[in-house]
């Protein structure tokens, strides 16, 4: 049946628990934390409204009176309705690969409130650090809260927190952007002053390199409901969104144009899903092993080497993908940019596709366009 869940937020076990609103549907297997209760499991849904994507809710939590049995394995993961989606979508698999995990309450969902969550009203950039969306869900994992922890990668740091691995990708959804408006059909239709919302610097700049006429609202933070939501109320003209989570949510309805790999190079490991566990936990570490896509860590791998040789970060506005060709090549594109988008650097790399072989083309790339780039180019 379905139901409808809204906020709420919980200290346990020092882990915070946080709710957001949004309908869910209620099904047999696993269950989730919130307020304390044990709920059962959730798969998010959306429905189409007359205007874009936005959700209602309404509270309705259901209190449990008996204990469930003790789960097998706590998957700690955000609580935005993206997030949510991307772990249940892990446990599906869990469930379809191990039958032990198909038993009822088997597998708990843990509801972590991070950095990025908490703080709404700056721009990524402006907030600064590493792991904005990761580290408390790391922290709970050494703190044995949760037994895995499921990221989109693209918001890993490239250096993952000592005692932990990252075995593990799922298969890879479409990497490219998104273009939703209710005025233009694509960028280039926006006339001149129009306003787009992003909080990433790549796509900013690529924006702003393409097209210099256009303004971009660097503060434009929030799920993707609450970033559809604002388009509705006219706060900005067009946004762009990753393909892959308007896919995971079901919400492809919205999209108005979706921008080519040539238009808007993605952000490195957009559209990959990454499971990490502790280093010295072999049996969480054979269970995720299980359902990794080997193709999608191998690209991932490509792209992060790409990214850590620049020392990129949410102040970096850098674009990687790495694919394989009709040949069975890999084929590495990279690109750096000015934060106001005046100048653009990019470079491609073609080489095979094995694990070696593309962490060197991925680290080769970065150490060009630093050379290329220069002291200060980050900083205009």
């Amino acid at each position: 049946m379905d139901v409808l869940l809204s906020s709420a937020t919980l200290t346990n076990q020092g882990c915070v628990m946080a709710r957001p609103s949004f309908p869910v549907n209620l099904s047999s297997s696993g269950s989730v934390s919130v307020l304390g209760f044990s709920l059962p499991s959730l798969k998010t849904t959306c429905r189409r409204h007359h205007e874009i994507g936005v959700t209602r809710a309404s509270v309705a939590v259901e209190q449990q009176t008996q204990k469930t049995r003790v789960a097998l394995i706590r998957i700690g993961t955000r609580g935005s309705p993206l997030a949510l989606a991307q772990a249940y979508e892990t446990r599906d698999k869990l469930m379809a690969s191990h039958t032990e995990l198909a038993e009822e309450g088997a597998i708990e969902i843990v509801i972590i409130k991070t950095t990025g969550d908490k703080i709404l009203s700056q721009p990524l950039a402006d907030i600064g650090g590493k792991g904005l969306f990761t580290k408390e869900i790391d922290e709970a994992l050494l703190n044995s809260d949760v037994d895995i922890a499921v990221h989109s990668m693209k918001d890993v740091p490239t250096y993952l927190p000592e005692k932990t691995i990252l075995p593990c990708n799922l298969p890879r959804e479409d990497v490219r952007d998104a273009f939703i408006s209710l005025s233009a059909a694509s960028l280039a239709e926006l006339p001149a002053g129009s306003v787009v919302g992003t909080a990433s610097l790549r796509r900013k700049s690529q924006i702003l390199h393409r097209y210099p006429s256009l303004k971009v609202e660097e503060n434009f933070r929030g799920n993707v409901q609450t970033r559809l939501r604002k388009l509705n109320e006219g706060v900005v003209q067009a946004t762009l969104l990753a393909l892959a989570g308007l896919k995971r949510l079901n919400m492809t309805e919205n999209v108005t144009s979706i921008l080519s790999i040539d238009d808007m190079l993605p952000a490195v490991a957009q559209g990959a899903i990454g499971i990490a566990c502790r280093s010295d936990d072999d049996k969480m570490a054979n269970y995720i092993a299980s359902l990794n896509h080997e193709e999608t860590r191998l690209a991932v791998a490509c792209e992060r080497a790409f990214l850590l040789t620049l020392d990129g970060s949410c102040r970096t506005p850098i674009a990687g993908y790495a694919s394989k060709d009709e040949d069975g090549n890999c084929i590495f594109k990279g690109l750096v940019a000015s934060p106001d988008g005046t100048r653009v650097l990019e470079t491609s790399r073609k080489g095979p596709y094995a694990y070696d072989d593309m962490v060197e083309m991925g680290k080769d790339a970065g150490k060009e366009l630093l050379s290329r780039a220069g002291p200060g180019f980050f900083d205009s």
